[in-house]
């Protein structure tokens, strides 16, 4: 399978600027292996979004968009759980 191009929305810096360094390294690690398999067994489709998907990474979650024929994974939000799903 081809990697796929990464990007992050510029609201994801903000996103992580208060996560500490073990919740950072777990957010990272799961947004990297995201761009070799861009809907692993754990992403789930969110319901009311045709393109919106969710990892989890400890009690954070991932939220983001795969444009299969650009072969582009767009991360849109790093929330905690609680929070993951306002605004979206």
């Amino acid at each position: 399978m081809a990697s796929y191009k990464l990007s992050l929305k510029p609201s994801v810096e903000k996103d992580v600027r208060s996560l500490t360094k073990e919740s950072l390294a777990r957010v990272w690690a799961q947004i990297r292996a995201l761009a070799n398999n861009p809907l692993p067994k754990n992403a789930v489709k969110l319901t009311g979004s045709e393109q919106l998907y969710r990892v989890r990474a400890g009690d954070y979650r991932i939220i983001y968009s795969v444009d299969s024929q650009a072969h582009e994974v767009t991360v849109q939000h790093v929330r905690h759980r609680r929070e993951a799903y306002r605004d979206l």
